[in-house]
């Protein structure tokens, strides 16, 4: 029984030690993508705003791909990098979340949007890194949407904690559907990017841990 254990916990070993090897292309790849995201939103003339904001966040959450589909009871979710502005106004090395959400109502074929979550608040900031950032009015995280062709300066979006721009590359992007969205903290890409230890807390607010192959993805947001 002891040999048994002695194996399993081996084997256990073995198995998330190769699931650290993967984990690292999946997180180089979607610091790249996120890049990217971040440059095309600010040469898209229907998100002509998107710069201004950025300008005045507190952090912003980048995700380059989030799907959703499904017919009545549907599922969103796609992967994601949590950056924060610092005090000087550089902004820190990403920190990898999940997000999460699920929906009901009528639904047909499948949505690939890539959205960016612009934190206007610490407490927005907070949600996100100290509770896995649920989102909406019963979590004290007020949601504003923006997509392509919308008007950003609406009354409807004064005074939101998260506003969210996006640009649906299939279908249409449902803006109500982040209402009761989780993020949640990708543990396996941080520290398979960092390195053993490395939480959303220490990347992000503590400065803990850097990368440089996120310089791009900061130089982005920063406009230089």
């Amino acid at each position: 029984m002891k040999r048994l254990i002695v194996v399993i916990a081996v084997l256990a070993l073995g198995a998330c030690a190769e699931l650290r090897r993967e984990s690292g292309p999946i997180a180089i790849d979607l610091v790249n993508q996120a890049t990217e995201t971040v440059q095309r939103f600010k040469s898209m003339p229907d998100l002509s705003k998107f710069a201004e904001y950025i300008d005045t966040a507190r952090g912003v959450v980048v995700l380059p791909t989030v799907i959703k589909g499904g017919i009545m009871f549907g599922g969103e979710g796609g992967n994601g990098v949590l950056l924060v502005k610092q005090p000087n106004g550089s902004w820190s090395s990403p920190a990898f979340y999940f997000l999460a959400a699920a929906s009901f109502g009528l639904q047909a074929g499948i949505q690939d949007t890539e959205v960016i979550l612009v934190l206007r608040s610490n407490k927005a900031v907070t949600a996100v890194i100290e509770h896995q950032g649920k989102l909406g009015a019963d979590a004290g995280v007020t949601v504003g949407m923006i997509g392509q062709g919308a008007e950003v300066s609406t009354t409807a979006n004064v005074g939101v904690d998260v506003l969210a721009f996006s640009n649906a590359k299939i279908g249409l992007f449902g803006g109500a559907s982040l209402e009761g969205a989780v993020l949640a903290r990708r543990n396996d890409l941080n520290e398979a990017y960092y390195g053993t230890g490395a939480t959303p807390t220490a990347i992000a607010l503590e400065g803990q841990y850097s990368n440089p192959q996120a310089d791009a993805l900061r130089a982005a947001l920063t406009g230089k």
